[in-house]
């Protein structure tokens, strides 16, 4: 990918320093995950990649749309940061809630035309997830608790592939969102050992937020500069 076509297509002239401050925040904090590292700060750092997507995102927002998409990465980075403060449920309400939000965008933003394999993707993608979460984590107690939440992973991922926004930013983005997630699973089901999920799930989850947010606010920014 080359640096020259990514900027003339996203059209980053607004705060494309932001982007740049994301991704470093996103990629660097893989060393505290491999360091195991915790506490208050630690919290910050995480936060601080997909917070500073949604400032970006927020930066560039010039109508519904882009405020939609500040909104997903708002409560993405709100996410992430619930989630070692306050715990794994009230985490995942918040990513739950930016979901909810993505998959409206999504769907409001429709691909005119899709081919039948991209359909039969879309249509597979939330039976599948259920599958694979309950192959995984049943019986244990609770394990539908996790089917639930993977259901709006999935639906948002689903959507994502099915929209209007670039498949090879956004609609694998989303999709590698739903792989960080499912090998979460795999290692709370003991499936994987957590010492090879841990090489996995954030950087799947930060690529795929970043290619996210690289794909619907690159597209919107073409389209008001036309």
């Amino acid at each position: 990918m080359q640096r020259g076509v990514m900027m003339s297509e996203a059209g980053w002239d607004r705060a494309r320093w932001l982007w740049w401050l994301a991704l470093l925040g996103g990629i660097s904090f893989f060393v505290a995950v491999y360091l195991r590292l915790d506490g208050p700060a630690i919290w910050a750092w995480k936060t601080s990649g997909v917070g500073l997507l949604a400032l970006w995102a927020a930066t560039n927002a010039r109508k519904k749309n882009g405020w939609l998409i500040a909104a997903v990465l708002g409560f993405g980075a709100l996410g992430d940061w619930l989630l070692d403060a306050k715990g794994l449920v009230v985490g995942a309400a918040a990513f739950a809630a930016g979901h909810v939000i993505a998959i409206i965008l999504y769907l409001t933003n429709r691909r005119a035309t899709t081919t039948p394999s991209q359909r039969l993707l879309g249509w597979l993608t939330m039976p599948a997830t259920l599958i694979i979460v309950w192959a995984m984590l049943s019986p244990a107690a609770g394990w539908w608790h996790a089917a639930v939440y993977s259901l709006f992973v999935a639906a948002m991922a689903a959507a994502a592939w099915t929209s209007r926004f670039p498949r090879y930013r956004t609609g694998i983005g989303a999709m590698l969102f739903l792989a960080s997630d499912l090998f979460i699973f795999a290692g709370e089901g003991d499936v994987l050992s957590k010492d090879i999920t841990m090489w996995l799930v954030w950087p799947l989850y930060f690529t795929g937020q970043a290619l996210i947010a690289w794909g619907v606010v690159g597209t919107l920014a073409k389209e008001a500069r036309g």
